[in-house]
This record gives C-alpha cells, structure tokens and sequence, in this order.
C-alpha cells in the first residue's frame, strides 16, 4: 500500500466515523426513520449512475429478491436502529459498538454456513463481548442511565450487518459490488418511503440539520462508498477492509471533540477489548504474526 493509498484509507475511516456525528446531531428534528430515508435516497440517486449499464442491471433484476434482503439487513433495519440509539447514547460509543460486526458475521458464519471457528476466534468472541459488557456498563455509569435498550438496539444492527455479510456470500457472490451498493440503497429507500410518511417530523428541522442529514447521505455514504470501492481496486479487498479498525478512532476523536463527549478509563478498557477481539476474531492478529514469522526465517 502506497502512502497515497493509505492515507485514502485513513480519510475513509474519518468520513464514516463522522457519520456517527451527523446522525447523532441530526436524529432528534428528523427522527430515526425520515433521517434513513432521506440518507439512503441521496445516496441512491448518486450511486445509481454508476450501475447504468447492461451488466449490472441483468444482475439486479436477476437478484433483486436477494438485493432487497441485503437492502432491508444491511441498511434500513440497522441503519434506523442505530439512529434510534444515538438519541440516547454517545457517537464514540455507538462507533466502537458498530465494530463488532465482523464478530456476528463470524459468529453467524458459524452457525449458518458451518464456517470453521479457529481457537482464537472463539477467544476473540469471549474477549469482545467482554468488551461490549464493560463498554455497556460504563456507558451507564457516564450517562447515569442503564442504557439497556440502545445498547441492544446497536446489537441487534450489528448482528444484522453480520447476517447481510453472510447472506451476500452465499447467494449473491456473482453480483459486482458496486451494482449490490446501489440496489441495496435504493431498495431501502422503497422500503422506507411508506413509513415515511407516518414517521415524518411534526416541524420542519432546522437548517443545520438538514445539512447534516445532507452530509450524511453524500458524504458518508454515496461519496464513502466510491472511495471504498476505489481502495478495492487499488489495494485489494482485504487492505480495504481494513478501514473498519480504524473507524472506531475517528468516532470517538469526533465525538470528543465536536461533541465534548467524554470516555473514562473503564469505557478505554471495553474498546481495547472490543478491538483485540475483533482483530483475533478476523485473523488480522495471526496474519501480522505469520507474516512476522516468514520474513524472520533464514533464506536457503
């Protein structure tokens, strides 16, 4: 990876850990439903230009039943609930909660799709719902409230992003990435739209709102996703991927600091947790030592 392309990576990580700022600040003029709606179906209509061509729409209307799974798991359910949470918690918080994702894909894989579980898969579970226990109990101490019903809520989404992760794997491997981005947004939009209109906020919001729900459609979502698919090509997927360690820094650093959040020594401990078991769960960990290993042997 060139330094150009890594700090790509780091700009990348940066927009979406600010897109817990702009839903956080957002949610409460728009609400969580009319604030999706509006993020998902700005960011539809720019990606959707991208995917007008042949190929990718024979892959969308051969797998639109699987694009609108993918559009329901991966975007509106989760993307609404934790909207719903960030009224009630922190965006570094919700941030470090969004990256144990991998962890119920993992987790899922397992169950469903009968993917092997390493021994330190099964540790970095351990760990990082640890992490989430200890991050859950200081969130309550620091907002004198139990929290439980946000913290679930952030749960339930990632555990969903896990479920589409494995769902995308098993039935829509064949469709281009970019073409699944762009069904799968507009097909939460479809979706949406009708409670829309029952959930539409009863005063029009404010200006700065507005601009946040704007930011938060073109920037984090329609313009992040460009800028992944970009690092795909350039860097591979798995370098890619890597932007998702990197998210959780930019949450809480924006969250401290446009928010004036605060993190005490025990949440630090539950996001050193949550990490580590990420990382152990992902294999990032065992990669960098065999890596390690290999550039230390004697050459014959």
């Amino acid at each position: 990876m060139q330094i150009r392309e890594f700090l790509e990576l780091v700009l990348l990580a940066s927009i979406w850990g600010a897109s817990f700022i702009f839903t956080r600040t957002a949610t409460p003029e728009f609400g969580p439903i009319s604030l999706i709606t509006l993020r998902a179906g700005l960011a539809s209509l720019i990606l959707l230009p991208f995917v007008c061509n042949r190929a990718a729409i024979r892959q969308l209307t051969q797998h639109w039943r699987g694009i609108l799974v993918v559009g329901l798991t991966n975007t509106a359910i989760p993307f609404c609930l934790f909207s719903y949470s960030l009224l009630h918690i922190g965006a570094g918080y919700a941030s470090v909660m969004n990256a144990t994702a991998p962890m119920f894909g993992a987790l899922i894989g397992w169950l469903w799709l009968k993917q092997r579980l390493s021994g330190l898969a099964v540790l970095g579970l351990l760990i990082g719902f640890m992490g989430v226990s200890v991050l859950s109990t200081a969130q309550a101490a620091a907002f004198d409230t139990l929290s439980i019903l946000p913290t679930l809520a952030t749960l339930v989404a990632t555990a969903l992003y896990g479920y589409a992760g494995c769902f995308t794997k098993q039935y829509l491997s064949d469709v281009k990435p970019m073409a699944l981005a762009a069904g799968s947004l507009f097909a939460a939009t479809i979706c949406l739209v009708p409670l829309n209109i029952w959930f539409m906020p009863d005063t029009l919001p404010s200006a700065k709102s507005w601009g946040d729900a704007i930011a938060l459609g073109v920037l984090c979502t329609a313009l992040a996703y460009l800028m992944y698919f970009r690092l795909i090509a350039s860097v591979g997927p798995s370098n890619a991927l890597t932007v998702a360690y990197l998210i959780p820094a930019f949450g809480i650093m924006w969250g401290i600091i446009l928010l004036n959040e605060t993190f005490t020594p025990l949440m630090w401990l539950g996001v050193i947790l949550v990490i580590c078991g990420v990382l152990l769960v992902t294999g990032v960990l065992k990669s960098l030592a065999d890596k390690r290993r290999l550039k230390s042997k004697p050459a014959h």
